[in-house]
């Protein structure tokens, strides 16, 4: 009984927003939240300008949805033209 005697005091006080703070340990957790996730961003970007695409894939891939667009176009002309 006599441990809790000592924590009476502590109860009694009325906690409201002014009492009740983060802290210390709020701010360094906080802090090394934000220091991780800037480390995990610039290894991402070190990461993705790592990557190399192959010219001839890249120029490849452009013409052909360009001319799935312009089938798409056609169709809709014929179908226009046809009824």
């Amino acid at each position: 009984m006599d441990d809790m005697s000592e924590w009476l005091p502590l109860a009694s006080k009325e906690l409201n927003n002014y009492t009740v703070t983060p802290g210390v340990l709020g701010f360094i957790v906080f802090a090394v939240l934000g220091v991780g996730v800037w480390l995990l961003l610039k290894s991402m970007s070190r990461h993705l300008g790592r990557i190399s695409v192959p010219e001839d894939a890249a120029a490849a891939d452009v013409p052909a949805q360009g001319s799935t667009a312009a089938r798409g176009e056609n169709a809709a002309t014929a179908g226009s033209r046809s009824s």
